[in-house]
């Protein structure tokens, strides 16, 4: 079952299961070392999502938009989004989940928070919007 497969790659990885539920699929991870709190693994094949709340706002800002677009093209793997409602941003990341390795899957925890720390000063600035 690929929920066992990323909940053992999670757990080689130090990362403590919050919350499990096989039947729809979710893992919900944390791992204070590389700065992921509440990541949501959603496991719908034949891919598996990567989802993380950031902040809210009130405002519509086109300076944090943009900034987060321009950002968007640095990141080499998922993405800063919107919710349906457009009220809260998130990041995201998807991967293909039938042939996924613990390497790939590190790698995508690491980039994850790697860009969360390198861009943590702007999120902070944007979460009081």
């Amino acid at each position: 079952m690929y929920i066992d497969k990323i909940e053992s790659f999670a757990k080689q990885m130090q990362c403590e299961i919050k919350y499990r539920n096989e039947a729809d699929g979710i893992l919900v991870l944390e791992n204070e070392q590389d700065g992921i709190h509440n990541l949501i693994l959603g496991v719908a094949p034949p891919i598996l999502i990567m989802e993380m709340y950031l902040f809210s706002f009130k405002e519509d800002n086109v300076h944090m938009f943009k900034a987060l677009l321009q950002k968007n093209r640095d990141t080499l793997h998922g993405a800063f989004v919107l919710n349906e409602e457009g009220t809260k941003v998130l990041f995201r990341y998807t991967m293909q989940i039938e042939a996924l390795d613990f390497n790939e899957f590190e790698g995508a925890i690491n980039a994850v928070g790697l860009l969360l720390n390198e861009f943590a000063p702007n999120i902070i600035e944007y979460s009081k919007y």
